[in-house]
C-alpha cells in the first residue's frame, strides 16, 4: 500500500514538472506556472497509468512511471495551451 502511494506522489510531482517544463519551452502555450503545474500533475496521473498498461512490467518501475508522469504532463498541458489558444482566437 505505501509502495502505491509513493509511485502515485512520484507520478503526480513529475508531472507537474513536466508541464512547467514544457510551458517554459512553448511560451505561447503556457497556461502560467499554476495552470502548467495542475494540467501537468493531471497529465502525469494519466501518462503513468498509460505507460504502465502499454508496457506491462517495463513500463513499471520508477524510472517508467516518472518518464510517462512527465511525458503525460507535458502532452496534456500541450493539448490545454492549443485548445485555450484557438478559444481565444474567436
Amino acid at each position: 500500500m505505501e509502495g502505491q502511494i509513493l509511485n502515485l506522489i512520484m507520478s503526480l510531482v513529475s508531472g507537474g514538472i513536466g508541464g512547467n517544463i514544457v510551458g517554459a519551452i512553448f511560451k505561447k502555450l503556457s497556461l502560467g506556472m499554476l495552470g502548467n503545474t495542475l494540467a501537468g500533475v493531471a497529465g502525469g496521473g494519466i501518462g503513468s497509468q498509460f505507460l504502465g498498461n502499454l508496457l506491462g512490467s517495463a513500463g513499471s518501475g520508477m524510472v517508467g512511471s516518472i518518464a510517462g508522469s512527465a511525458a503525460g504532463g507535458g502532452v496534456l498541458m500541450v493539448i490545454i495551451g492549443l485548445i485555450k489558444k484557438l478559444l481565444a482566437a474567436r
